[in-house]
């Protein structure tokens, strides 16, 4: 596969998108929180990873580390430019407020209150706790994998993970008040197995 991409196979290169397209969505989606954001940074994955095809190593495991650190750089960017839009908006005159429909989306799953704070404590995080949260938990990604993504060392990977587990359940409970006797929502959503926060919506929302 890495062989045939290097070499610009157009039926290689399809292969990796229907296999990775939804995945790599879903990673973009979790570190953007925006649906139609993550489809941009989906497609600008994909139409970055064919101009670049020829620095793909000849020889090596599966592509998704190459993918996902492609998808993280377009979504810091994409988020980037939200703060721009925001701050430039902050700046012009109050308009009629909008209904927010991501929040009637919210109101419809069980346990409403507590996704909704989760979400707020995941946008506490810092940008590099909600990406390896996101690659090693969400995606599957191991610590290696990870790190190749991000372009770190496995050891810094470990070391932020840790931290964003500690500080997600930290900050939910923050959220939602002391509740002794009760597991804390951020558990659930920090289990390998278990749907991500940004994930049900999505799923919910269609």
């Amino acid at each position: 596969m890495r062989e045939r991409i290097r070499a610009g196979d157009r039926e290689a290169f399809a292969n990796l998108y229907e296999e990775h397209a939804r995945n790599v969505y879903n990673h973009a989606f979790r570190l953007t929180g925006d649906w139609s954001t993550a489809e941009e940074v989906m497609s600008e994955t994909f139409l970055e990873a064919w101009r670049t095809r020829e620095k793909i190593e000849p020889h090596g495991g599966s592509l998704r580390p190459w993918l996902w650190g492609i998808a993280t750089n377009k979504a810091r960017n994409a988020n980037r430019g939200v703060c721009r839009r925001i701050a430039f908006l902050a700046r012009r005159p109050a308009t009629d407020e909008v209904a927010d429909f991501a929040d009637e989306s919210v109101s419809r799953l069980d346990g409403g209150r507590e996704l909704a704070a989760v979400r707020q404590a995941l946008a506490l995080l810092r940008r590099p706790e909600q990406e390896v949260l996101a690659l090693c938990v969400w995606s599957g990604l191991d610590y290696a994998e990870a790190g190749e993504a991000l372009g770190i060392p496995m050891g810094t990977v470990r070391s932020r993970l840790s931290r964003a587990r500690s500080r997600l359940r930290k900050l939910t409970d923050q959220q939602l008040g002391a509740r002794s006797g009760h597991t804390s929502p951020a558990d659930a959503a920090l289990h390998p197995t278990a749907a991500p926060p940004a994930l049900a919506i999505q799923e919910e929302a269609r």
